[in-house]
């Protein structure tokens, strides 16, 4: 069985499903990865051992490259003639479904991870609402990363509840709980770190992973902060700013760069080390579907403070494995660091748990079989 696995940019392949292609490839099925070009490309046909073609898909809303985008997926789906076409990402989800509906594809399935819409207003929300219902009117299957994300999309779009389904306890490709594992060497590089940002070891040192955009919460996160007694804590920011999408303010870009207390390092490859030397992970998102990153944190023995949305409430049980506060508040936000900074007895409670949260549901082996049953009940019914 040939199946297609189709996100908007190469890196969604690359990170968000690392590993995942190479586990349906080797149960008998051919995965060919289609994405936007970029440099991840050469990593992923080696690692994953498959093929890959190049679609060019935007992000953004670009009606003429969109048109064009879909003539090519059209065009690829009838040359290779697969019997699966799945896809991640809103335009990837857009233009593949909708190609693989109109050239008769029989199994045609995409998850919803974040989603845009939730946050969108006036007609960039009409756009992206119409986006989503013609993914989900083209698809066999919709898979939302999480529960309360499933109910969310039965609520906004007409749609029979049948159509509808997670895989296992949510996400979009589990977590590796080898790779994500303090270790000696882990622990070492976590050190010569703190050492590199100059932060000295008695410091408590709280941590952010994400794109540095104004819905992730680096508003809030950078206020909330820097209304502790900065002196004694550390904040450090993983992740690139995306100023042509969704910019932090420029103010708060300014306070970044003038307090000695904030580290922001950019993107980084392999985010272990400095997660093992942070005492909390800090995640303000206005919106998600299923955020990986704080099932990482977890699994490094993090507790995590969090906010009322989709997918974090899954995963965090407030008082459990972490903390959850209100979106776009900065007080609750601050309260809430300061409750974990000043009751360390509760942050031990909360950090004890925390590895345990995951190995109970998250597991990235349990998600891929329960994958593969998905496909092989869908493959069997329809083609």
């Amino acid at each position: 069985m040939k199946v297609l696995r189709v996100t908007t940019v190469p890196i969604s392949l690359n990170v968000l499903l690392k590993g995942q292609l190479k586990f349906i490839s080797d149960q008998g099925f051919e995965v060919i990865a289609v994405s936007a070009d970029g440099p991840e490309i050469k990593e992923i046909k080696e690692r994953e051992g498959v093929r890959h073609k190049v679609v060019p898909l935007t992000r953004r809303i670009t009606p003429f490259q969109d048109l064009i985008a879909l003539l090519r997926m059209v065009l690829l789906i009838r040359s290779l003639k697969p019997q699966m076409v799945h896809s991640h990402t809103p335009k990837a989800g857009l233009i593949g479904m909708l190609a693989a509906w109109l050239t008769n594809t029989p199994v045609r399935i995409h998850t919803v991870a974040g989603m845009p819409l939730m946050e969108a207003h006036g007609i960039s929300r009409k756009l992206l609402w119409l986006s989503e219902a013609i993914t989900y009117r083209c698809a066999l299957k919709i898979y939302p990363n999480s529960n309360q994300l499933k109910e969310w999309i039965l609520r906004n779009f007409n749609m029979p509840g049948h159509k509808i389904a997670v895989v296992g306890h949510g996400t979009s490709n589990g977590i590796d709980l080898d790779f994500y594992r303090k270790t000696g060497l882990i622990e070492d590089q976590a050190s010569t770190l703190k050492q590199k940002l100059n932060i000295a070891e008695d410091r408590k040192v709280l941590i952010f992973v994400g794109r540095l955009v104004s819905e992730k919460g680096i508003k809030e996160l950078v206020e909330a902060f820097l209304g502790l007694p900065v002196d004694e804590y550390q904040l450090v920011l993983l992740g690139d700013y995306e100023d042509e999408r969704d910019p932090v303010p420029h103010k708060i870009k300014l306070k970044i760069r003038e307090s000695p207390n904030i580290h922001p390092v950019g993107f980084q490859q392999d985010i272990r080390p400095y997660l093992a030397m942070a005492d909390i992970f800090v995640f303000p998102s206005y919106r998600e579907g299923f955020p990986n990153v704080v099932l990482q944190a977890l699994a490094m023995g993090l507790p995590c403070i969090v906010s009322n949305i989709n997918g974090c409430n899954e995963v965090i049980k407030d008082g459990y494995n972490g903390l959850i506060v209100e979106s776009k508040s900065t007080k609750g936000l601050k309260n809430a660091l300061q409750r974990l900074l000043n009751e360390y007895d509760l942050l031990l409670e909360l950090r004890g748990n925390a590895r345990l949260s995951v190995e109970s549901n998250y597991s990235q082996k349990e998600y891929w079989d329960a994958l593969l049953a998905e496909y092989k009940a869908l493959l069997k019914q329809h083609v």
